[in-house]
């Protein structure tokens, strides 16, 4: 009795949960797939006309803008949107881009920076170089593997070019060289927490063969949720084409016809039903045989997928943010290299004659030949764990920081910090922390004397009390025509669960972790459904 009192519990809690997180997995399996191939999509976009108002920009919004260039008597402004000359109140707008590749993701900017009278432009997908009043985008080779570029500095007469990797230099713009930073002080062969699920998540962690194991697992959440709806479907199907047969009067039993009532006709239709519900029948039981044999075969995995995946996101997140862990051995975060996949952005400082980077690991000090072990600043400004967006020097002794935890005014040369918008020295928060502050800053740009930062959600702010945020030109219809979303983006916002804030609003925080635990719940009570009633059937069955 107590068997069966399990399975029957078994069966609701697979059942119910499963149609409701049916179509969200795949939503999730899809947009997983699409998200672990970025070059492979990097060419197609969607109209944000197509999208909730929330990812149509207003202000400036949205990561637009990131940071700006001075040329001799313009602008260039450059982020999310791409390259635009502009003038120093943003009401002229030149398209800058021509050159990259189709598709907005192919110009998703980092940073641009003059060179021996060139622009240089750090991409998501690389490094471009072209002449600061005509001609193309044109991208360049550098000795790295991994092309997304973190961040762009000049040291005297050298261009440096981070990637998450190295630090790459040059003295003529064409040719570079690659530099392995020194290991820090102390160092341990530790990463985040954070990255490592990360990479488990996206199969990375295994390099190739991992990815195309989770695009697997993502066909296989689709296998099965739609299996599964079918097989909740499938016993209404049979029973409406049984009475549909009683209610002709062909036959008594859809499975066994009985002699048809009225004419030849009768009986070939009732014959041609029996047939199409015994049809029926066979599909059902196979369907569910599918649904069983990959459900159990796949179950541990998906498990592992989907508690890694739901850490990435609030409140879970704010548990690993900070962790450290030890590097799985063979893994592909396990590197010689002691700032794989660390590298942010940097800063020369001329006045000290030292680097300063800014890492997924906190800030540290370099030499200036690179020869010593990194010293970590002793103390330093928070950054989200989404990285440092803005690194802007004030003057020889003060650096301006900003990330999604704030904006704060740093003194490397004794530690002191403060906020730029209260004035008040920082104090590190005891204990776990948010990993997003009240001001997210996504981007910083002076143009002549007016200065604005720009927060992700509320788009351009100006910077002093002077300039009213008013002052700053409204985004224009062509820059919003020109810069739809790209597929990866959208994904992302499906898969994170964004794309329903419009909906539900700041609940949809919890929809990743709640669907997370339900999607657990399924897989489980659906393990335990095939050991204590299908597995055993098919042993009596082979007996």
């Amino acid at each position: 009795m107590a068997r069966k009192n399990w399975i029957k519990t078994f069966k609701k809690l697979h059942k119910w949960p499963a149609i409701i997180i049916a179509f969200i997995a795949i939503l999730f399996a899809t947009s997983g797939i699409v998200m672990n191939h970025r070059q492979l999509f990097s060419g197609f976009d969607v109209s944000r006309n197509l999208l909730p108002q929330n990812y149509k920009y207003k202000n400036w919004n949205l990561a637009a803008v990131r940071g700006s260039v001075q040329l001799e008597k313009t602008h260039l402004i450059y982020g999310n949107i791409g390259v635009w000359k502009t003038d120093d109140d943003l009401q002229k707008l030149e398209d800058f881009n021509q050159g990259f590749p189709k598709g907005i993701d192919n110009r998703k900017i980092y940073s641009i920076i003059q060179f021996k009278d060139k622009l240089f432009a750090g991409t998501h997908m690389g490094l471009y170089k072209r002449s600061k009043t005509d001609g193309f985008w044109e991208k360049l080779k550098i000795p790295a593997d991994k092309e997304r570029i973190a961040d762009l500095e000049i040291k005297d007469d050298k261009l440096l070019v981070l990637t998450r990797h190295y630090l790459l230099e040059s003295t003529d713009g064409q040719n570079f060289s690659k530099i392995q930073l020194p290991e820090p002080l102390n160092y341990q062969r530790k990463t985040g927490l954070f990255n490592t699920f990360w990479e488990l998540h996206s199969g990375e962690l295994f390099g190739l063969a991992g990815k195309l194991f989770v695009d697997l697992l993502g066909l296989v959440t689709i296998l099965l949720s739609v299996t599964g709806l079918l097989h909740f479907i499938f016993p209404k199907w049979i029973k409406r084409r049984k009475k549909k047969v009683r209610t002709k009067g062909s036959v008594e039993d859809a499975s066994h016809p009985l002699p048809p009532r009225g004419g030849n006709r009768n009986l070939k239709v009732a014959g041609k039903e029996a047939v199409s519900i015994d049809k029926l029948i066979r599909n059902k039981k196979q369907n569910l045989n599918w649904h069983n044999v990959v459900g159990y075969v796949f179950a541990l995995f998906l498990l592992i997928n989907t508690f890694s995946g739901m850490h990435l996101r609030p409140p879970f997140l704010i548990a690993i943010a900070n962790k450290q862990v030890g590097i799985i051995p063979g893994t592909h975060l396990d590197s010689p290299n002691p700032w794989f996949d660390k590298l942010r952005r940097i800063h020369w400082d001329a006045a000290n004659r030292r680097y300063i980077f800014s890492t997924a690991d906190g800030f540290y000090f370099a030499d200036e030949y690179l020869r010593e072990k990194l010293v970590p600043a002793p103390a330093q400004p928070p950054v989200s764990v989404m990285g440092c967006n803005v690194l802007e020097a004030i003057d020889d002794n003060h650096l301006l920081v900003g990330s999604f935890s704030g904006m704060y005014i740093w003194n490397p040369n004794n530690g002191r910090t403060a906020d730029l918008f209260t004035g008040k020295p920082y104090r590190r928060p005891e204990g776990m922390a948010h990993p997003i502050g009240a001001n997210t800053v996504a981007g910083f740009v002076q143009l002549g004397d007016n200065a604005w930062w720009f927060d992700y959600s509320r788009g351009a702010i100006a910077l002093n009390e002077q300039n009213h945020p008013a002052t700053m030109a409204a985004m224009p219809d062509k820059v919003r025509r020109a810069s739809p979303m790209s597929l990866w983006n959208l994904a992302l916002e499906i898969h994170t669960g964004r794309i329903f804030e419009h909906l539900v609003g700041s609940f949809y925080i919890l929809f990743v972790p709640l669907a997370g635990i339900c999607f657990m719940l399924v897989i489980i009570s659906g393990f335990f459904l095939w050991w204590m009633t299908f597995r055993k059937k098919k042993k009596s069955t082979d007996k």
